[in-house]
Parts: C-alpha cells; structure tokens; sequence
C-alpha cells in the first residue's frame, strides 16, 4: 500500500514513489501520460452543508484527445454522488445522508479494481461507527494525466472550500474500525510501561481499573496526516500524562471528575481528542504527508493507561455479524469466529457538543 498523492488548500503533492514514510525504492507506475491505475482508492473529507444544497466538491474534466471526467458532489437532501465519465462510458453512486444536523464532516472511500470490474464508495463520520458503502459496478481506470489532473489541481479541476483534503493510493484502503495512537506510545502492562506498536497477540496489558487483560490483535495502519487523521500532542502533565503523547483525532480519552458527575451525572465520560485541542493541553502537531497508528483489541472495550492517562482500545462494535464489512476492514485478516463484540463503549461517549462544554467548563 502506497500513498501517491495529497492535496489541501494549503499543499499539493504527488510523488510516483509514494509520499514521506511511503517512499519507495522505485516508481510505483510507470512516468507515462497513459500509464493506467487499474487498482487503487480516493480518500477524502468534505463538509457537508447543513441546508443539503447540490454542491460540486471534488473533481476534474479534460476533453482532450476525449472526455474524460470524475467528480464526487453533495447532493439535495444530504449525502454524496459520484459520476466517472471516459467516453461513451459512464459509471455513476450515490450515498444518501439524511443526519447531517450542523455542518458535518464526512469522510469518502472510493475504492476500484478495473481488471476486476469493481469498484465501491463508502460514507463514514469521524467519532460515529456507521458505515455506509455502495458498489460501483466495472470502474474504469484512472490515467496518470488524468490522476495528475484531479490531485494537482490542472484543467477543469474542481476542490471546494468544503473540501478538508483528499488522498490517492495505489490500494484497496480499508474502511471501518482505525488505530489512532502513534506506535511509540506508552501503555501500562503487568512488567512496566512498553510502547503499543511492541505488544502482539498473546501480550497482557492493564486497564484503567487494574484487571490484566490479553491482547487479542494488534493493527496498525499508515494514513494521510490530514483531518480526522491530523495527529494532536496531549502534554503532559495534562490529563496525569508522566510524558508527551501523540494521537489520532478521533482517540477517546477517559475523562472523570467533579466537573463530569455534574454535567453527565457519570463517573466517568470518553472524549474524542479532537475536541481537547486548546494549544496548551492539547495541540495540532506537525508532521509530513503520512503518519503511522497504531492500536490494540481486547476482549472488551476497555481504557488503557498510556503514559498515566485513560485512553480506549480499539472499538468495534459487532462487526464480525457483518462480513461484507469485516472483509473491507483491518480486521479481514483474523479469524471471524474469534472476533469479540463490544456491545457497547466502556463509558458514555459524549457528542461534540456536550463535549465542547465539558473541556470549556475544565478550563475555566
């Protein structure tokens, strides 16, 4: 898996080899106008307007020797169509989105494997476990002008101000359940602190609470460093953290207190990262275009002391009673039959609005 492009309203980048950690030894197609990407995946984040008004988001058109053009729009009412056209040949998806109550941000997967003839799109939320996919019947490929078209922003090319950024590989991405905790981070076992990317089935490792629970899978995934993948530094001694951590957007850390038993009448409450950014606890770290996550699963879903703060394993919810999922997951590689399923996360987990109240009143 490589990830050859990346665009935002701020860079553009694309590179043959593959982009910062992904740097190969050798062109990953070969440096021909022509030259055809039978297989691979567009990933982006778009925000979706409250007032569900049609938008053009992302895309190009050339008509030069022929037509050719791939576009992602919202549509009326919520949610997300894409049409490819290269010549006489059209293939057209759409995801209805009906939920978007403020303006949401959504994130699109559009996978293809031409020799195959398939192709699909999917529409997931950061914070929420709902996925949505729709199968996108014989794709055609995409031409090394054409990708240079739609990622470098030439010709007719189209990228909203509701675009966050966009992301090409030369993959089938997986979608679903996704580490969010960078591999060198520090996690409580019976024999002292060892960092989650070392931990591999058959390790133990303690939870919030004291018990001594086994490591069933560990994953780890290589994504852009990007929107709900941007990586945030929680400083310590913020949050009881001994050191520096880095994580995704979207890890949950336990958060308990006074301030909690007030406003959610819980001992204990999950917050999504993302909303604990204030620059001085919590802040947006730098990084290259990709970046490396790593996270365990356990039999259930527990908090985990990393680096003396709670932050949650791996959530997934039932996904092995779904296996047209599991197979498009991280997960598609271990044994269905034993897969745990996590009912329910270990705490509330709280929406972005209770927990934006939650870190202001923390603060204040």
């Amino acid at each position: 898996m490589t990830w050859l492009a990346l665009c935002d309203h701020n860079d553009r980048r694309f590179s043959l080899r593959g982009l910062g950690l992904d740097k190969r030894d050798g062109p990953q197609i070969e440096d021909s106008p022509r030259s055809l990407l039978t297989r691979g995946s567009l990933l982006f984040e778009t925000r979706l307007s409250p007032d569900g008004r049609p938008q053009l988001l992302f895309g190009y058109k050339t008509t030069y020797p022929w037509l050719r053009s791939l576009t992602f729009q919202a549509i009326p009412g919520g949610g997300i169509a894409m049409v490819q056209v290269q010549g006489d040949a059209i293939r057209h998806a759409a995801i209805e989105h009906k939920e978007a109550g403020r303006t949401d941000v959504v994130r699109i997967t559009y996978s293809w494997d031409s020799i195959a003839k398939w192709g699909r799109m999917t529409l997931e939320m950061p914070e929420e476990t709902a996925v949505i996919s729709v199968f996108v019947e014989d794709p055609n490929p995409l031409s090394l002008d054409d990708i240079r078209d739609l990622m470098l922003g030439r010709n007719g090319h189209t990228f909203s101000q509701d675009m966050v950024f966009a992301a090409l590989s030369d993959e089938i991405e997986p979608i679903g359940p996704m580490p969010s905790l960078l591999a060198d981070v520090p996690l409580a076992t019976p024999r002292g602190y060892r960092a989650v990317g070392d931990l591999q089935r058959g390790d133990t490792v303690l939870t919030q609470r004291g018990d001594v629970v086994p490591v069933l899978q560990s994953v780890e995934r290589r994504v852009p460093a990007r929107g709900s993948y941007r990586p945030i530094r929680m400083r310590a001694p913020y949050f009881g953290l001994q050191q520096d951590i880095i994580v995704a957007p979207d890890q949950m850390l336990m958060i308990d207190g006074p301030e909690v038993e007030y406003l959610f009448s819980k001992e204990a409450v999950l917050v999504a990262a993302r909303h604990l950014v204030n620059d001085f606890a919590a802040r947006w770290e730098p990084c290259g275009p990709v970046i490396s996550y790593s996270q365990l699963l356990l039999p259930r879903h527990e908090t985990l002391l990393a680096a003396g703060t709670a932050v949650e394993s791996l959530f997934i919810g039932r996904i092995r009673r779904d296996g047209q999922l599991l197979n498009a997951s991280l997960l598609s590689d271990f044994e269905r039959a034993h897969l745990p399923e996590h009912a329910q996360p270990a705490y509330q987990v709280l929406r972005w609005y209770d927990a934006i109240h939650l870190a202001r009143s923390r603060a204040a």
